[in-house]
């Protein structure tokens, strides 16, 4: 550590210890733009054995206890490098030295997880429904969906999901570590759009470097000092692709995509769902061409709005059109000249676009009926001895059976039926 840094710390902690409460809000609006005790800071985290650690600890967690937001973001922003190397020291099993990492870690973790009053927090997160637009998506570019029962009862429902209460920790295990490590990522994660590029270029180095240590990849990355493997759980990794996504629209392109190559790597080894999952779909969201970095403020994700406009033809056959257009029966022609005979018949010709047609089957142009057609008349019809004509010319033709029973029943007249 050079005495540049040493000097530019020490600075630092005398200064807080001598400032008045009234100009606590001015110094915290101060401290984003001090790029220089902000290396040095990082400089004292990454060397465990420095004398300066624990102060610096120690005055990080004053801030965070101070209620001033702008002080509680300075210390979210060290969050990554801090769960780095508690882990890299617990790879070690050198848990001396981590000491005051791991009072900082706890003591923020003990502030998150109460309100003010001191009572447990219990955490929400509403899962978008498909069926309403929201900024990323507009239901009509998913196509139809069945209006089912079941899918009108969900409609309007959303779904909630509930993290908490978590219990206090006095101490890091074994078993608690990571569900408070992943607790405090989701703190870091829910205060990312106030994240400097430092911090942001430290979440992705060290997501890569606790995702490959110990394995072949190490080799490949040039990673030196933690040559062992680091445990680490399903959910610490889904909360680690979050900050790395945010981190590809955000000017940090390259170590993002290096950073989600290897934890999709270790989630392929650890066979983890969720992380496969989430990564999977970041990689196949992702534009083809490098996001530069822009100082003109963060970039945004792009997303295809559906305009309002219907994109449909006026002249496009639909269901509704089908289903509104009416049916009916063509007249028969005027000419009764060509329909006196039985052989004759009205084909009628039915078109969607409103286009009356008929086709008449005369004597010459028409096929001759089968023998079998011309029987199957002549045992289901019979001709009126008197057969009465209509306007048109067309015969009256009756069924058989109808005819005698009607005569059986002492009944002249007779209903006109129709095929």
């Amino acid at each position: 550590m050079l005495a540049v840094d040493t000097g530019v710390v020490e600075e630092w902690l005398s200064e807080f210890k001598t400032l008045p409460e009234a100009s606590i809000s001015s110094y915290a609006a101060s401290l984003k733009d001090k790029t220089a005790l902000i290396s040095s800071l990082y400089n004292v985290i990454q060397e465990p054995q420095s004398e300066l650690l624990e102060p610096v600890c120690h005055q990080l967690f004053e801030f965070y206890r101070s209620g001033e937001e702008q002080l509680l973001r300075f210390t979210l922003q060290f969050l990554p490098e801090l769960m780095w190397c508690y882990l890299a020291v617990s790879a070690s099993r050198d848990l001396q030295s981590s000491g005051c990492i791991e009072a900082l870690l706890l003591g923020v973790y003990n502030l998150e997880i109460v309100d003010k009053e001191g009572h447990n927090k219990v955490l929400s997160f509403t899962i978008p429904s498909l069926s309403k637009p929201s900024v990323y998506h507009e239901p009509s570019s998913i196509g139809s969906m069945a209006l089912t029962e079941g899918a009108l009862s969900q409609h309007g429902l959303s779904r909630v999901v509930y993290s908490g209460p978590h219990p206090q920790r006095e101490m890091l295990t074994a078993q608690n570590r990571f569900e408070v490590l992943t607790f405090l990522l989701l703190c870091y994660n829910a205060a990312l759009s106030y994240m400097p590029a430092m911090s942001l270029q430290s979440l992705c180095q060290i997501s890569s470097r606790i995702c490959v240590c110990g394995y072949p990849r190490q080799q490949v990355r040039k990673y030196k000092g933690v040559n062992s493997r680091i445990p680490v759980s399903s959910e610490f990794m889904v909360q680690m692709l979050t900050g790395i996504y945010y981190a590809f629209y955000n000017g940090e392109w390259d170590l993002a995509r290096k950073a989600m190559d290897d934890v999709l790597y270790r989630a392929q080894l650890e066979l983890y769902p969720e992380p496969l999952l989430v990564a999977n779909a970041i990689k196949a969201s992702l534009p083809q061409g490098a996001m530069k970095s822009s100082k003109e403020g963060t970039r945004c994700i792009q997303v295809e709005i559906t305009p309002t406009s219907s994109r449909i033809s006026r002249n496009a056959v639909t269901s509704m059109s089908i289903r509104g257009h009416r049916w009916k029966r063509h007249e028969q022609p005027e000419n009764g000249n060509d329909a006196t005979e039985l052989g004759n018949f009205i084909i009628p010709e039915i078109s969607v676009t409103s286009v009356a047609g008929e086709r008449t089957g005369n004597g010459e142009k028409s096929r001759a009926l089968a023998e079998n057609d011309v029987q199957h008349l002549q045992g289901v019809q019979e001709t009126a001895t008197e057969p009465r004509t209509d306007s048109k010319g067309m015969p009256e033709i009756r069924r058989q059976k109808s005819v005698r029973k009607m005569m059986e029943d002492g009944i002249n007249s007779s209903g006109r039926v129709q095929f």
